[in-house]
């Protein structure tokens, strides 16, 4: 060969491999087993969030070797800090909700949502009031005609912490009917099964809850839903359910459940995490759970979750202001 054409071949060569070279580096992939972290115990929402998906990764090679660790405790903030303590690591994720935001709030936490990286948001889920079948308190006006007349008169139960979804909800009602949320008879419980139990048992009018737990329990006529906070009337098994708007009450307002990378995550790995969330959620199979655990799909990508975070820090400190819950706390 000719040295001019060697010459030639050799520039060629170096120049493509300039030009792969950044395309190269920007690919990142999981290297080992990725922990999905929860941080509550088994059989919560996030717990099962964090499950289903762990299975649709196994059953479909989305990622090749995942597992699923709890870590409860501190409203979240034990798993949270766990994940913290992998900084810039792509193979941790965790499932989060608004408490990211309401607990750094609330003072229960020095850890704010900006301390991570959002990946996405999944799904939203709903609350519901829901009464005893047999309760005196047969529809939301009758609810709202004994509040108005005595505030100490009923009393409402959720789980598991002050300043959650539930009690958001709670507290948008009681604004609306003009009853201040903060001196509302309002026992919170450790977890969703005993809150449930003592409503069936008769020891508390009204349990503030998700719709998953509710609908099954209408059906057999041991509750009745008086209303949900969606936006409009849903579908399927929640399509006879009464929206809170619809009565004549201000309380829209949705938890939202996704999952975020401990803090210092760099492009390559977001947009791993971009393109494998993505495809999950639309699955058939994603699609089948979200019915089944009567989620609303909503999927936002790693960028617009962060606005949506946001977003959402403004909502929820002045709804947790109204409750009296909030600490002197900045996000600068």
């Amino acid at each position: 060969m000719p040295q001019s054409t060697l010459q030639f071949v050799v520039r060629m060569l170096v120049l493509v491999t300039a030009m792969t070279a950044p395309a190269a580096a920007q690919q990142w992939k999981p290297t080992k087993t990725v922990e999905l972290v929860v941080g509550s115990a088994p059989g919560g929402s996030p717990d099962i969030m964090a499950r289903l998906i762990q299975q649709i990764f196994q059953k479909t090679g989305l990622v090749p070797t995942s597992t699923v660790v709890n870590k409860p405790g501190a409203a979240n903030t034990i798993g949270w800090a766990y994940l913290n303590q992998h900084t810039g690591d792509g193979h941790y994720i965790a499932t989060f909700s608004p408490a990211v935001i309401g607990n750094k709030l609330m003072g229960t936490t020095q850890l704010d949502y900006t301390d991570f990286t959002p990946l996405n948001i999944l799904a939203r889920e709903y609350v519901v009031f829901a009464v005893k079948g047999d309760s005196p308190i047969t529809s939301l006006k009758d609810l709202t005609a004994r509040l108005k007349k005595d505030s100490q008169s009923v009393s409402f139960a959720f789980a598991t912490a002050r300043g959650n979804h539930n009690h958001i909800v709670l507290s948008m009602y009681l604004k609306s009917i003009g009853v201040d949320p903060k001196v509302a008879k309002a026992v919170v419980y450790p977890g969703g099964g005993p809150a449930q139990t003592a409503m069936l048992g008769g020891h508390i009018d009204v349990y503030v809850a998700s719709p998953r737990s509710m609908v099954p329990l209408q059906k057999e006529g041991r509750a009745r839903i008086l209303a949900i906070s969606a936006p409009q009337r849903q579908a399927g098994p929640k399509a006879d359910l009464p929206t809170f708007r619809e009565l004549g009450h201000d309380a829209v307002f949705f938890t939202w459940r996704g999952f975020m990378g401990p803090k210092g995550l760099k492009a390559p790995e977001i947009a791993y995490w971009d393109q494998v969330f993505t495809k999950l959620a639309q699955s058939e199979e994603w699609r089948k759970d979200t019915e089944q655990q009567m989620w609303v799909a909503d999927y936002t990508l790693s960028a617009e979750t962060r606005k949506h975070l946001d977003r959402e820090y403004e909502v929820l400190k002045t709804i947790l202001t109204d409750l009296g819950l909030t600490k002197p706390y900045s996000k600068e």
